[in-house]
């Protein structure tokens, strides 16, 4: 009777190990075993994917199309013209070009002056100079001027502490023929809102000037002398409009002038033509400074050049 029992029971166990090992491999074949249909369908929730993708890649991205390039314009720079407004690298410059051309324009320019080395006499001159530029930097030109004296104090202090007057000589007019030459150019900011532009420049040349004697007696004729006079001088130049600039310098002339003799008095050089054979010399340097304004003609100018 129990060896019945025991082999009913072995015969249980071992039919509830069969059942249980079938039914694991029905599962897992369910879960490893895909129709097609199944993989070509997606999920629900999930989009659809495009024709062509697999399921679970990224679409590769389309490449870009290549620009084309025309070979007969290639390398080819566009053409450019004199006044065309340009929008490229070109249009930024280091070194921009000078706002005022000077390359034949005549330069009108009267000044005012007045001498600086003399403390017995003054002279105050009217001037006017005729400028023609041969090119910006070099210039040839005329000038002309009239003088108007003034006696200052020490000519009568010297007369009532010394008692005896001074030998002076007054200037009448002078002219020259000068040479200008402009090496130097640069300029300032005012405020950091206006630019101005200035520059200097040189002047040599040579002319007349007629001086005339100051008799210490006015009994006595005066006599002139025509004075040859070089000249030397620095200025510079301010930038205004296109037309218009101001001016500031020193010249100084350089003569010999010729003076009343000391010893005139009566018996002795009464003649004005006597006085000046026996006239004492000296040289002078007459140095003036002087201020005006420049005037250019033609007023307006182009540029022949690109920057």
């Amino acid at each position: 009777m129990l060896r019945r029992k025991r082999l009913w029971l072995v015969a249980l166990a071992v039919s509830l190990v069969a059942t249980g090992t079938g039914a694991a491999w029905a599962q897992d074949d369910d879960d490893m075993t895909f129709e097609p249909d199944d993989v070509s369908k997606p999920k629900e929730g999930e989009p659809a994917p495009e024709p062509g993708t697999e399921p679970g890649t990224e679409p590769e991205p389309e490449p870009e199309p290549e620009p084309t390039i025309d070979e007969s314009k290639a390398g080819a720079q566009p053409e450019e013209k004199l006044g065309e407004k340009r929008v490229s690298w070109q249009d930024i410059v280091v070194v921009v070009r000078k706002p005022f051309l000077k390359n034949g324009r005549i330069e009108l320019l009267p000044t005012w002056g007045v001498t600086m080395n003399d403390n017995i006499i003054q002279h105050v001159q009217f001037n006017g100079q005729l400028n023609y530029y041969l090119t910006d930097v070099l210039a040839v030109g005329v000038e002309g001027g009239l003088f108007v004296k003034n006696l200052r104090e020490p000519f009568d202090l010297v007369a009532r502490q010394a008692r005896r007057l001074p030998t002076v000589n007054k200037y009448n007019y002078a002219a020259a023929l000068n040479f200008h030459y402009v090496p130097v150019y640069g300029k300032f900011a005012i405020f950091d809102r206006k630019i101005i532009h200035w520059e200097t420049f040189f002047t040599a040349g040579v002319g007349f000037t007629q001086s005339e004697v100051l008799p210490r007696d006015p009994a006595y004729l005066p006599f002139k002398n025509f004075l040859i006079t070089p000249n030397v001088g620095a200025s510079m130049r301010f930038f205004i409009t296109r037309f218009l600039t101001v001016n500031v310098g020193i010249r100084d002339y350089v003569f010999v002038d010729k003076f009343e003799p000391v010893g005139r008095g009566p018996g002795m050089f009464e003649s004005a033509a006597d006085a000046k054979e026996n006239a004492d010399s000296s040289i002078i340097n007459n140095v003036v400074f002087q201020a005006g304004l420049s005037f250019w003609f033609p007023m307006g100018f182009e540029y022949t050049t690109f920057r």
